[in-house]
Parts: structure tokens; C-alpha cells; sequence
């Protein structure tokens, strides 16, 4: 069974992005109580389309006690404003499928048979009671995009660092790639409504 605490931190991950080897540029941007997702979008706009898989790091503080958790993912991106990022279980089992599209989120919980979807401009307010977020991203010399992203929510001193692997640039994606379908069984409520159970505190 998940516990609450994952799903905590899975929805940090959402809201956050509501989002190797070589020598690396890193460029930070200043905090700020913008929509992050926007800064990923801009970090990837030099190509036409990105997949790749992706190793997650959330590291928050709950209750005065550290926690921390590793997922692994898959990530899809498509220029100019389209993003995808499942969470799988380190032994596999899907923990959620996020897809941004054109300013819309679509959020499937599978273990729960819950989807969510809204619009992020519903939700400033939130994103501003989160405090000043920070976005640093790291890319090879030479490379177009960042292999590393991490974000840093200042206030509520929780982290999430994603590294892409085998990143593929340019490639053809599959046409479904970020068509939302909703599974038979799963039920279909509001992004806010998800938010207002999690509302940051």
C-alpha cells in the first residue's frame, strides 16, 4: 500500500513543476514565485522534441523530520508547450502519469483509479503561497538541453533534483504521445480538488 507521505511528495513534484560526466554549464534562476514549468519549457526549447528516462530525488522535511524518496521516470517534451513525466516505483509499478499541454494538466493516480485535470492558471495563487522557487539546471558543454534539473522550494525546504539518462533529441515521437486517456475504471475529477486537500500549509 502507498502511504499518504509518497503522495505528498509525488504532488510536491507536480506543483513544482506546475517539472552528466562532462563539464556542465549551470544556470540558475534567481527565485521567483513564477510558474516553474515555464523555466522547463524555455530550458528545452533549443530542440523540437526530447524523450528520455529520468531518475527523481525528492528531499522535503515533514513534521520537523527529513524524508526523502527516489522514483524513476520517463520523460517526453514537444515544442513548443507540450510535457509528459511518468513516475514508476523503483520494482516498477506506475505511481503517476503527468501531462502538461498548452497551459492544461492532466494528472492519472493509477493505484488509486483517480485522474485529475485543470488549468494551470487556476492555481497562482497557490503556486505564490509557496514561496520563491528555485530552478537550477546543469547541461553538458556542447549540449543543447539540461540532462539535470533541480528545484528548490525555499519556503518549505523541499527539493527535487531529476537527472535525464539516454536522452533521444529530435526523434520522432509516437503520435499518442501526449493524448490524454482516461483508463476504464478510473474517475475523473478537478485538478483544484486534488490541490485542496494538499493545499501547501
Amino acid at each position: 500500500m502507498i502511504k499518504k507521505p509518497f503522495i505528498h511528495f509525488f504532488l510536491t513534484l507536480v506543483l513544482a513543476i506546475v517539472l552528466w560526466g562532462c563539464p556542465k554549464k549551470v544556470v540558475v534562476t534567481p527565485p521567483t514565485i513564477e510558474n516553474p514549468i515555464a523555466k522547463i519549457l524555455e530550458s528545452f526549447s533549443p530542440v523540437e522534441s526530447l524523450q528520455a528516462r529520468a531518475s527523481i530525488r525528492i528531499d522535503t522535511v515533514r513534521d520537523g523530520e527529513e524524508m526523502n524518496i527516489l522514483l524513476n521516470g520517463y520523460l517526453l517534451y514537444q515544442k513548443p508547450n507540450q510535457l509528459r513525466l511518468l513516475g514508476y516505483h523503483p520494482l516498477g509499478m506506475g505511481l503517476f502519469d503527468a501531462i502538461y499541454l498548452d497551459g492544461e494538466f492532466f494528472v492519472l493516480i493509477p493505484f488509486q483509479k483517480r485522474a485529475y485535470t485543470g488549468e494551470v492558471s487556476e492555481f497562482e495563487d497557490l503556486i505564490e503561497k509557496a514561496g520563491p522557487i528555485e530552478i537550477q539546471t546543469e547541461k553538458p558543454e556542447g549540449s543543447e538541453i539540461p540532462h539535470r534539473i533541480r528545484i528548490n522550494v525555499i519556503e518549505k525546504e523541499t527539493r527535487i533534483d531529476i537527472r535525464l539518462k539516454d536522452p533521444s533529441i529530435n526523434s520522432s515521437l509516437p503520435e499518442d504521445s501526449f493524448r490524454w486517456v482516461v483508463p476504464e475504471g478510473v474517475e475523473v475529477k478537478p485538478l483544484a480538488q486534488l490541490l485542496r486537500k494538499k493545499r501547501l500549509r
